[in-house]
């Protein structure tokens, strides 16, 4: 039985990972998304146990104390994790897992977990993010301005990357988004585990 890989995928607020990551699911069976716990408090449409899990501080300081998590990080004030045994039992069941998370959370995870495959959406300019996060419609502009201070701190860190993903054509970056997951399918490795015997049968 082959074993899932694990993807850390992230990208500035307004890059379009989340719709990325949506689309790569609905077209993958075989590719699961951690649900995070946060401490943000939830936002119109989001549900518990879909978007989040929604916790207070003291439940996640609980968890940390439990070593729940396999990373955790504080992004604007409030805290994300990623349940450890949930990713490992995924892993286990032979589907991929992606990580929705942050430059911080990636790096804690490729040095807990080197053979995770992580990547970098980044928007085509720093105009069209602006755009982006404008037409959202959420925040004002003073919100808006602070998220491009930190979207220019974070797409900093895309060198930490194995793989970039340039979000100009939503098409486009979906269809390399899903060649970087059928690639490493068709490894070596995954190949002699799904295919023994008729590795065998060739050579015999």
């Amino acid at each position: 039985m082959t074993t899932g890989k694990l993807y850390t995928i992230s990208a500035p607020s307004g890059a379009g990972k989340t719709s990325l990551v949506k689309a790569l699911i609905e077209a993958d069976n075989n590719i699961c998304v951690s649900v995070s716990h946060t401490t943000r408090r939830i936002r119109p449409g989001e549900q518990d146990g879909v978007n989040y899990h929604f916790c207070d501080h003291a439940a996640f300081e609980a968890m940390l104390a439990q070593h729940a998590f396999l990373e955790h990080a504080e992004v604007f004030g409030n805290h994300y994790g990623t349940s450890k045994h949930w990713v490992q039992e995924t892993l286990a069941q032979g589907k991929d897992v992606i990580l929705e998370i942050d430059w911080q959370g990636a790096q804690q995870i490729s040095q807990l977990m080197p053979e995770t495959v992580s990547v970098f959406i980044l928007p085509p300019s720093q105009q069209a993010l602006r755009e982006r996060l404008t037409q959202r419609g959420q925040d004002d502009s003073s919100v808006i301005e602070r998220r491009m201070s930190e979207a220019v701190s974070e797409m900093s860190h895309y060198a930490e990357a194995d793989f970039l993903v340039i979000n100009d054509n939503f098409q486009t970056a979906l269809d390399d988004l899903k060649a970087i997951f059928r690639c490493h399918r068709l490894s070596r490795e995954q190949q002699q585990r799904l295919h023994p015997q008729l590795l065998q049968q060739l050579l015999g």
